[in-house]
């Protein structure tokens, strides 16, 4: 839900903001008004990734219109945009968002801003984040203008996230952690109360990488399956055994999972055919399992497949490793939000096995995300990520943009 739904006073949500009076970087009303009909307006033009011309252009107008430099990623799409110069001797902090939708329809009904674009929506939330370092960026902008922001901060909208192994090497390779010190990000999540978000010490997601397989063999007539490679046989064997002989061959609280998505072969009843497909994901909590994966996937699927004399073709492409979220940049978003909404807004949350390309800029530098609370307060159910009817609480987008403004200014008050 939005919040043409909810009416709930923000100051009498759980958590309230107790302290909020007390650090500057607060949300004016003026500019949440303008920030809610932002997201909407991208929520309802979604663009895939590395396709995010429009989005770009907008983001890029109005930081333009704040005085700030922007500039747009080599890339094509995505930009960088500092502010406030800085002598080189104190590290950048970054805020990052992502800004490309997911190739699905959006199932929402009677959505004043559902998407315009037929089997495109923002189903993950990247226009709330968008949304939330474009207002945080507004607001310390005008700290800067007021000589009151300590020290420099860079916005990153990385394009991309969606498509692996994520755009965040390319924002990477333009420079986008050049003199960073440390990086913070959100990630939506429907399942936490708008108001709070949840932090946690150490991995948050998961690896998560993209597997597809061929099998190949002569066929034949039903009726004659011993002259013939029964390649829809040794399809459904790879389906079945090859996640459970993964499984077993690496410490069970490593996580390495194999999950399919898609088997394909054959074209009627009673001929074997002589191509199947499958296609599917290796998802993985340890980062020492995930650099073993391809090689324990690879084995498992040729010792499957010979059984049946099918020839392979495995395609194995690598995604992104777990967010790690450094233990000092975790307390600073805790300190954040504590500031803004007492402690009581803040919550642990459990490692998912989702995966998020945040987590290539932490091969570089410290840094967290924090999982934003996007559900109504109340509202029972769930409306979940990758899903047609995915919608958030715009409260959330205050939250989020004063988080991130307080972990600006305390950031700079730590070093």
């Amino acid at each position: 839900m939005s919040a043409d739904t909810d009416s709930t006073p923000e100051a009498d949500r759980p958590g309230g903001t107790p302290l909020a009076g007390t650090l500057p970087g607060t949300l004016p009303e003026a500019l949440r008004a303008e920030l809610i009909a932002f997201r909407r307006d991208m929520h309802m033009h979604p663009e895939l990734g590395n396709q995010e011309f429009r989005t770009t252009a907008a983001i890029k107008t109005r930081l333009e219109r704040a005085g700030l430099t922007p500039r747009v990623l080599a890339t094509g799409t995505g930009l960088i945009c500092d502010i406030g110069t800085g002598d080189g001797a104190r590290p950048v902090l970054a805020l990052r968002a992502d800004i490309d939708a997911l190739p699905i329809p959006d199932t929402k009904t009677g959505c004043a801003y559902r998407s315009t674009v037929p089997d495109r929506a923002h189903a993950c939330g990247h226009d709330a984040h968008t949304t939330v370092v474009l207002g945080a960026g507004l607001v310390l902008a005008e700290l800067h203008r007021e000589g009151t922001l300590p020290h420099p901060v860079r916005l990153i909208f990385q394009p991309a996230e969606e498509v692996l192994p994520g755009g965040a090497p390319d924002a990477i390779a333009s420079g986008a952690l050049d003199g960073v010190g440390r990086i913070i990000g959100v990630h939506c999540d429907p399942r936490v109360d708008a108001g709070r978000i949840g932090l946690r010490h150490g991995p948050i997601t998961s690896a998560c990488d993209r597997l597809e397989v061929s099998l190949d063999g002569p066929g034949g007539h039903t009726a004659r399956p011993h002259l013939t490679t029964d390649l829809v046989a040794a399809a459904a064997r790879v389906a079945i055994d090859v996640p459970a002989l993964v499984a077993r061959r690496v410490d069970a609280r490593s996580g390495l999972s194999v999950t399919w998505g898609r088997i394909e072969s054959g074209h009627t009843c009673n001929v074997i055919p002589q191509h199947a497909e499958l296609s599917g994901t290796v998802r993985c909590l340890d980062l020492d399992a995930w650099r073993r994966a391809p090689d324990l996937v690879h084995a498992a699927i040729d010792e499957v497949a010979s059984m049946y004399r099918a020839k392979t073709e495995i395609t194995y492409v690598r995604g992104v490793p777990p967010v790690v979220n450094h233990p000092d940049v975790t307390e600073l978003l805790r300190s954040a939000m504590t500031a803004r909404r007492g402690a009581g807004s803040v919550e642990d949350t459990v490692q998912s096995l989702g995966g998020e390309d945040f987590s290539w800029y932490l091969e570089h530098v410290p840094g967290a995300m924090a999982r934003l609370g996007v559900r109504v307060p109340g509202e029972r159910a769930v409306r979940d990520l990758h899903q047609g009817d995915f919608d958030v609480d715009e409260a959330a987008i205050t939250v989020g943009v004063e988080l991130f403004t307080a972990a600006a200014l305390l950031d700079a008050a730590s070093r």
